[in-house]
């Protein structure tokens, strides 16, 4: 019973492959024009998406920054020196170094100021911009 139920489906699916096969090909004669059209209109999206995929794709991340550690050994650059170093790259003011590595802001100025004469600068930009020439910060 069960062989012969399997064997009438797979007729019956047969036959709809075998009619929609035949409707396809009166189509594709009928309509061959709309066809081309579609089928170029479909490469060209495809190169598109492909075009936009390379050319607008995200920048491949860099590995992680390591510091040139000669340069700070040179430097006499103490680890919380670099500390605060870091956090003067990204621009916090002093009040927040501070609250971030649970400090005084005095400490932090006195920090600063031994960062600007170990990097023979009068200003943070100059020190930060010094710190990146030689590679201490990214």
């Amino acid at each position: 019973m069960l062989r012969t139920v399997l064997l009438y489906g797979v007729a019956l699916a047969l036959g709809a492959v075998a009619l929609q096969w035949l409707q396809y090909q009166v189509y594709a004669r009928t309509h061959a024009g709309e066809i081309y059209l579609t089928l170029i209109a479909v490469a060209f999206l495809a190169l598109g998406v492909w075009l936009g995929a390379r050319l607008f794709r995200p920048p491949v991340q860099a590995t992680a920054f390591e510091p040139n550690t000669r340069a700070l050994a040179s430097l006499g650059i103490t680890a919380r020196e670099y500390e605060v170093l870091t956090l003067l790259a990204s621009g916090r003011s002093n009040k927040e170094i501070a609250g971030r590595l649970h400090v005084s802001p005095n400490t932090v100025k006195t920090h600063v100021a031994r960062l600007y004469q170990k990097l023979e600068a009068q200003r943070r930009t100059k020190a930060v911009l010094r710190a990146r020439e030689l590679q201490l910060i990214p």
